[in-house]
């Protein structure tokens, strides 16, 4: 969805711009649920037969419409950034342990204080195991592409917000997997462990290795030619993204005119966790003495999540018209303002968090 810097032998990485379509991703997420909705209330057996296109368990049109989504962003990651890790092991350190420790587990958390109690008399009984299996695959998933765009609007260190990305992908492709089981467990959600690992195998393991393969035969053709096929590739990934939600609410939609307060509830506990999480790698590199320019894209890549592979997920696992979906929907939905806001945070505290700053 976004242009992540490119690395080229002795020049930093280049720095993305926000693009029209990320600006306003939550207009447009908009747009995709009242056309959704519009079009599964107007036309329902047509989309009842798109959700029968299946095959193990697999809805041929959305897989085909994630990769589309995925692929492009990431081809764009450099996996030779992971040489890096080692001068910025500080922020590193911090990001992973955001990312991989707190966050999946207090959003489980967060998922049975608000879900399972404060809003379960506002939310349909069906669905409230979905929906915080939805939060869970929400907040399993690292950001990223769309780190990239943060950490340039918080003048972020750019070879550090790659190293790290480029880290965190190789970590999901091993680590998703258990961490999702292990929380869906604990909160009392069967896992349907052979849906799980397809869906990994679909939605990491294969489009990674097609996007680095692809990667360095573009590159052995000169930077110039990988930049120009990356810029093409960007509007199939948003559209693609923006087509897979009109085909969700138009399954959600009968639920959503029901219960039209429950997206406003599912996006209480994402934006709890934004702000703990954000604000606790904020903290935390701060304590530890790292710059402002690792501090800020640290904080944003512990607080954002790749929600493209959680939708995805989500609809493997539990359905177009499951509670789970549209939890992660809600994701997209508020990604975009909740982001721009920390970024602001960050801006505006710099002078603060480099007069309490330890010496390096």
């Amino acid at each position: 969805m976004s242009t992540p810097p490119i690395t080229v032998e002795g020049a930093p990485p280049a720095r993305p711009a926000i693009s029209f379509f990320e600006r306003y991703l939550t207009l447009w997420v908009g747009i995709c649920i009242v056309t959704g909705i519009s079009l599964g209330q107007a036309w329902p057996s047509l989309f009842q037969a798109v959700a029968r296109l299946e095959v193990a368990k697999v809805n041929v049109p959305v897989g085909v419409l994630i990769w589309v989504m995925i692929i492009p962003m990431l081809l764009k990651i450099d996996f030779g950034a992971l040489g890096q890790v080692a001068s910025q092991w500080r922020g590193i350190g911090v990001t992973l342990f955001i990312n991989w420790a707190v966050k999946p587990f207090s959003m489980a958390l967060l998922g049975w204080i608000f879900i399972r109690h404060v809003f379960a008399p506002h939310l349909p009984a069906d669905q409230l195991d979905s929906y915080v299996a939805g939060l869970i695959l929400l907040a399993a998933a690292p950001c990223t592409a769309m780190v990239f765009v943060w950490s340039q609007l918080c003048k972020g260190d750019p070879y550090f917000t790659l190293s790290q990305v480029a880290l965190n992908d190789a970590i999901m492709v091993v680590a998703f997997a258990p961490i999702v089981a292990l929380l869906l467990g604990l909160s009392s959600i069967a896992v349907p462990w052979d849906t799980l690992l397809v869906s990994v195998g679909l939605y990491i393991v294969v489009p990674v290795v097609i996007a680095q393969l692809w990667r360095r035969a573009l590159m052995r053709r000169g930077v110039d030619r990988f930049q120009a096929v990356a810029e093409r590739l960007g509007p199939l990934s948003i559209s693609a993204l923006l087509l897979t939600l009109v085909l969700l609410f138009a399954f959600q939609g009968e639920s959503i005119l029901e219960q039209p307060l429950v997206i406003a509830l599912l996006a209480v506990p994402i934006l709890i966790q934004v702000i703990v999480n954000a604000g606790l790698a904020y903290l935390l590199n701060r304590r530890l003495g790292v710059a402002h320019c690792v501090a800020g894209p640290s904080a944003l890549i512990g607080a954002s999540n790749f929600f493209e592979l959680a939708v995805a997920t989500a609809i493997s696992l539990f359905g177009f018209q499951s509670g789970a979906a549209l939890a992660t929907v809600v994701g997209v939905l508020i990604e975009v303002p909740l982001m721009l806001a920390v970024v602001a945070v960050v801006n505006r505290t710099q002078g603060w968090y480099e007069d309490g700053q330890r010496p390096t």
